[in-house]
């Protein structure tokens, strides 16, 4: 999509993230202190992105989550923006801005995916 239409799909707040590669205040967001069972999926395109099975509270404000659903989900990109060395994470499917990847998380994998609520839709799973 051009950037009109994405400006005309996304709310003010999802353009931002999703496409300035903005970041949501930390508290404020939905889904940063969600435990529902299910799917996290990519706002703009409904690509499959996290499980509730790998997300951790962090203590950020962020939704966090040790692990991807697939790797094939998500692109990685190495971001100096700030005055900092990251990665930056984004949705194979649309290029969308999701967070950003940390390697201090608590579990096994020792990754932290920190990404914004604006950035997700949650598929509640079906019982």
């Amino acid at each position: 999509m051009n950037d009109d239409a994405w400006k005309e799909t996304l709310t003010p707040e999802q353009y931002a993230v999703l496409r300035q590669c903005g970041t949501e205040p930390p508290f404020e967001n939905a889904y940063w202190n969600h435990h529902e069972d299910g799917t996290y999926r990519c706002v703009a395109c409904d690509a499959t992105l996290f499980s509730s099975e790998t997300k951790f509270d962090s203590g950020t404000g962020w939704p966090s989550f040790s692990d991807v659903s697939t790797s094939e989900a998500i692109d990685l990109i190495e971001d100096r923006s700030h005055g900092m060395s990251r990665t930056e994470v984004r949705c194979r499917k649309c290029g969308g801005h999701l967070g950003h990847l940390f390697n201090d998380g608590p579990t096994l994998t020792g990754k932290r995916f920190c990404i914004n609520s604006a950035a997700l839709n949650f598929a509640k799973k079906s019982v």
